[in-house]
């Protein structure tokens, strides 16, 4: 079992959003390292940590769930999608997804400010400047810093 920490604007899609629709597909990452773990790394029961990003208090707000590992991202196919990729096909699919299923809220946000404050958790690749990724790995050690308390 692996895991990971999977950012999500809130307006965009929020972690409310993931318990009202239970399942989603974690589509239109368009960063070929991203693309590359969700092709080959993330698998199954892999732990999920949500993650609000671009909003005032970009925090971890949640656990997810991997329900089923890396298949082709249709909305990289269709024209009338916000992520399609005219140069992507499905006979050479350039992007993928992992569906993801609602598991808990945390039963406080950690925000920034409060990764930073943890010993294990200060070394989370969300904190490093310049990650921009949409999906990165955590460490065994951070997941259950995290989800001890959830």
């Amino acid at each position: 079992m692996n895991y990971w920490l999977m950012k999500s604007e809130p307006d965009c899609f929020s972690f409310d959003d993931l318990q009202k629709a239970g399942v989603e597909p974690w589509d239109g990452v368009r960063n070929y390292q991203a693309r590359n773990m969700l092709r080959d790394e993330i698998q199954v029961g892999d732990g999920v940590l949500f993650y609000h990003s671009n909003c005032k208090e970009p925090a971890i707000v949640g656990i997810a769930e991997v329900v089923r590992n890396g298949y082709p991202d249709p909305t990289a196919f269709d024209p009338r999608e916000k992520h399609f990729d005219p140069r992507s096909n499905p006979a050479n699919p350039r992007w993928y997804q992992v569906d993801v299923k609602y598991v808990r809220h945390l039963k406080q946000a950690l925000s920034r400010d409060d990764l930073r404050r943890h010993p294990v958790l200060s070394k989370m690749g969300v904190l490093k400047k310049g990650n921009r990724l949409s999906v990165m790995p955590v460490t065994a050690e951070q997941w259950q810093a995290i989800v001890r308390d959830a």
